[in-house]
């Protein structure tokens, strides 16, 4: 049962014999959902009016954009398998669910001193059940709701800031306040966070010995938000249900302060869903056309039982 209350950033952690920042048991101590607990079907058919001719924007890069993907990753293999003499068709593939847009599931990164999950589910419990798996996400509708971006490249742009995509650029909470004033936009309870930084596009313009080169470096250093108790507070005070990034990492990588490693903090802490690598070109070029960052999204991941992240198969429906 959701809770109606959020507490203070202060009283975190609220499971006092856990790690920092968690938010474990703010939904009950058996939860699977996390802030995902924030779609109830109020705020999805309240995000549903931002429907107004129907234009549909998807939001999955290819499963193949990254011919040599990060972190060690293997690449797609596709396969199509003809059936005998009749003129039917198999496809077979085999792919890492983290080699293109994705979304990080709540057994996918723990706190690693604790070495603990979402709600403290240990590894043991990761390789003998089915717990947390992103199965659970789709059994309640998937992530379907009011997403809001902000487009960090279009403001760039307009201020003649340069970026650099391959660098730890962090992207404090004074900067995205900017954006979202600059765009006139506002958030409301259960919003999915959507922050374009143009990784995706910059990585598509690489030759192909530099992206060979990209994926040999360990960790790949990468632009996105600031690791701060800053942005973790206006996260929180936001009440997203989810949040997604164009980046490898939505955090600014590798993670420049340790004690706020969002990953920890909002993923195995809070128990929010992380969107990497998602295309976000053509939405932002539709909310740009149309003046307004809003839009209605829906997302279904695999429904793989215990699954640790999945392609988002994500639409932004104008």
């Amino acid at each position: 049962m959701a809770s109606t209350q959020k507490p203070a950033f202060e009283a975190l952690p609220l499971r006092k014999d856990g790690p920092h920042g968690n938010a474990w048991g703010r939904w009950g101590d058996a939860d699977e959902l996390g802030t995902l607990n924030l779609l109830t079907p109020q705020v999805t058919a309240e995000a549903a009016k931002d429907i107004r001719d129907g234009v549909r924007i998807s939001v999955d890069w290819s499963l193949d954009s990254m011919s040599v993907p990060c972190f060690g990753r293997s690449c797609l293999e596709h396969t199509i398998s003809k059936k005998g003499e009749k003129t039917v068709n198999d496809d077979i593939l085999l792919f890492n669910t983290q080699s293109s847009s994705q979304w990080d599931g709540f057994r996918h990164y723990g706190y690693q001193k604790e070495k603990v999950y979402y709600n403290g589910l240990t590894q043991e419990d990761v390789m003998t059940t089915k717990k947390n798996g992103i199965h659970a996400w789709v059994e309640k509708g998937g992530i379907v709701g009011r997403g809001v971006l902000l487009d960090y490249v279009s403001w760039a742009e307009t201020n003649n800031i340069s970026i650099n995509q391959f660098s730890t650029t962090p992207i404090p909470v004074s900067t995205l306040k900017k954006i979202a004033s600059n765009q006139g936009t506002s958030f409301r309870r259960g919003d999915i966070l959507f922050v374009r930084t143009g990784w995706t596009e910059a990585y598509s313009r690489l030759s192909t010995a530099e992206q060979q080169t990209l994926a040999a470096t360990y960790p790949p250093p990468a632009i996105g938000l600031e690791s701060s108790e800053e942005t973790l507070r206006w996260l929180w005070d936001q009440e997203f249900a989810a949040v997604v990034g164009d980046q490898p990492s939505f955090e600014a990588w590798p993670c420049q302060n340790l004690d706020f490693l969002l990953h920890e903090w909002i993923l195995a802490g809070w128990g929010m869903p992380i969107g990497e690598l998602f295309d976000l070109k053509q939405l932002s070029d539709e909310c740009r056309k149309r003046g307004r960052w809003e839009f209605f999204f829906s997302s279904m991941p695999l429904k793989v039982p215990g699954g640790v992240a999945s392609p988002p198969n994500g639409v932004a429906i104008f």
